[in-house]
């Protein structure tokens, strides 16, 4: 019995100590980066600190608008806001080479005047960055630059990585207008609220 329980101890022994020295199984690597999913990740990011800022200002302050200065003239709160979507939808739809966009975009830039409430236009909104992840599905390494596409912004061709580069810097431009509208009301923009403490 006593020899059993040795040999037994001497096995168990011995396979603690080669699982201790085999390799730990290795995860699996991680995707390749493709210019599509840097850019899908880009539009992700400003989507996010976007969508939050939209959503932070009250609806009631949706119509506010700096008057003061060099500000006069200047969009309101809820026309940044449908002007990213539309141009979103608009870029999208140039991408895609769709004939127009999903929805109804209204005239121009500046979205339609009839999305008033801000829970229309966060709709609109959010639908715009789907719409463009969608389309920034399409830009690959091996066409982005090279293979042309109809402006939607008036006559000429551009490429869609042109499109799909000015959509996230575009966004991250009326982002900054947004927070200083937002501060202006005493509102602390959520991409600069303090993070909770990790644990």
């Amino acid at each position: 019995m006593r020899i059993t329980v040795r040999i037994l101890t001497v096995v168990l022994l011995f396979t603690c100590l080669a699982a201790a020295q085999a390799p730990a199984a290795q995860k699996a690597p991680p995707p390749k980066p493709t210019l599509e999913r840097i850019l899908n990740n880009a539009l992700r990011g400003v989507e996010g600190e976007f969508v939050d800022a939209a959503d932070a200002m009250p609806e009631d302050k949706y119509n506010f608008a700096p008057t003061q200065g060099e500000f006069k003239g200047v969009r309101t709160f809820a026309q940044q806001v449908r002007h990213v979507a539309a141009t979103n939808y608009m870029i999208g739809a140039a991408i895609l080479g769709d004939a127009k966009p999903p929805v109804d975009i209204g005239e121009g830039e500046s979205g339609p005047e009839s999305i008033a409430s801000k829970a229309d236009i966060m709709k609109f909104l959010k639908g715009s960055f789907d719409y463009m992840h969608k389309a920034m599905s399409l830009v690959t390494s091996e066409e982005a630059f090279t293979t042309s596409i109809k402006s939607p912004f008036g006559p000429g061709q551009t490429t869609r990585g042109g499109m799909a580069v000015l959509t996230v810097g575009h966004c991250f431009d009326h982002y900054g207008q947004m927070v200083e509208y937002l501060r202006m009301n005493g509102i602390i923009p959520p991409a600069s609220r303090p993070r909770p403490a990790q644990k």
